[in-house]
């Protein structure tokens, strides 16, 4: 039914605030279970058990992706009380998770620290913006396009707290460390004047390719393998980090900007013998003693 995925679609742009790509990636990949199975509003768990013959050939990040998609769809369907049951635990299951991205150790990012800082030390204007542009990536957990543009105006005076604008032109807070932000003040204080972006390069803003430059030379410079330093990289630093060190998992979804936690849980790498270990340490039952 053309409607339902109509409405679904129309939900994802208002409430979610999806792009207007994502929107067609979705259309497509309900459109097109619709076509191997019928009408999709209706279709049972039979029904789309026969997607795994008709996902055959695909890829397992395909297979998750289009699952992922349908999950949404039928628990819209539920929430809006157009069904009442939801069929989706009948969906092909991936036979493979997605790589996770590449690790760095705690000792690589002080590696990569020090050689920055160091480089500041001599109050080049590069060198400075280079740390600024460190700081927030690991610091804050910004993606690539999300620091480049940022806006002049996002840059906190007294709250310890940065505007960012993410996917689907989503605004979220993220906080801001005192490095942060002393690295922040020593660029403000010799940053080129004009403009309306924070790092302002050639009449617009520092674009991506020369921050993932910077980034893979400053590793270099470093002693370290620069194909294994990159902003992404940073960023997932940024998240795993956090969480070995005790963050929730929800507030990391709503630092990194993450629609859905299940992004979040295979973003972050979590160490499942971690994981363990803290059932057993704070679970009401782990001490042996009834919950009441």
């Amino acid at each position: 039914m053309v409607a339902a995925i109509d409405a679904f679609l129309a939900m994802l742009a208002a409430e979610r605030g999806a792009a207007a790509n994502t929107l067609v990636a979705y259309r497509r990949d309900l459109e097109g279970a619709q076509e191997i199975v019928g009408d999709l509003a209706s279709a049972d768990r039979a029904s789309l058990a026969r997607l795994g013959q008709g996902w055959a050939d695909l890829a397992p990040s395909t297979v998750a992706r289009k699952a992922s998609a349908l999950r949404q769809f039928y628990g819209f369907l539920v929430d809006e009380g157009e069904r009442e049951d939801d069929p989706s635990p009948a969906l092909p299951r991936p036979g493979a998770r997605r790589p996770l991205p590449k690790i760095l150790s705690h000792s690589e990012v002080e590696a990569l620290f020090a050689r920055v800082e160091m480089e500041a030390g001599s109050d080049r204007p590069e060198a400075i913006r280079l740390l600024a542009l460190i700081e927030l990536l690991y610091g804050s957990g910004l993606r690539a396009t999300e620091l480049v543009s940022l806006p002049l105006s996002a840059v906190p005076r007294d709250a310890p707290l940065l505007t960012v604008t993410g996917k689907g032109s989503q605004q979220r807070m993220v906080p801001v460390s005192a490095r942060a932000r002393q690295a922040l003040s020593r660029w403000l204080a010799v940053r080129p004047q004009g403009g309306g972006y924070l790092f302002p390069s050639r009449g617009k803003h520092l674009t991506r390719i020369r921050l993932f430059q910077l980034i893979k030379d400053l590793a270099t410079r470093a002693g370290m393998d620069p194909a294994k330093v990159s902003p992404h990289v940073l960023r997932h630093a940024f998240a795993t980090h956090l969480l070995e060190g005790g963050a929730d998992l929800r507030v990391l979804q709503m630092l990194l900007g993450h629609a859905d936690i299940a992004t979040t849980q295979i973003y972050t790498h979590v160490d499942a013998a971690r994981l363990v270990a803290l059932v057993n340490q704070r679970h009401p039952l782990a001490s042996g003693e009834p919950g009441g």
